[in-house]
């Protein structure tokens, strides 16, 4: 499911770059790869991050809900544990996990943008 997306994403930054700019390597005498990956490529990466960070930050709280399929991971086993022990701490320690996992990757990806910014 979030193959489709990223796919929309990408498909959407690369319409949206002009169809000037295809033009313009074209008479500056890049074929269609060197285009793509020299002009085309940064700009899409510059119009696309913000809705890759909400997408990648999507998919980790969406893995909190694989338990749902039996599939063990994170929380899961916080919640045997905390089952086992009659305690909440290993289900605390999961959610501390988790939003500490989702701020950095938030940082890390807005410290990103912000270094590709046009204007800034």
């Amino acid at each position: 499911n979030y193959a489709a997306y990223f796919a929309e994403i990408f498909r959407g930054g690369i319409e949206s770059i002009p169809k000037g700019q295809y033009e313009a390597a074209q008479v500056l005498g890049y074929n269609k790869i060197e285009t793509f990956f020299i002009i085309v490529l940064p700009q899409v990466i510059k119009i696309v991050l913000p809705s890759i960070t909400n997408e990648v930050i999507t998919l980790v709280k969406d893995t909190s809900l694989s338990f749902v399929l039996a599939i063990p991971e994170m929380f899961t086993v916080a919640k045997q544990i905390s089952a086992a022990d009659a305690s909440i701490s290993a289900l605390l320690v999961a959610g501390v996990f988790y939003y500490v996992f989702n701020v950095i990757v938030a940082v890390i990806m807005e410290r990103f943008e912000k270094y590709l910014s046009y204007y800034d």
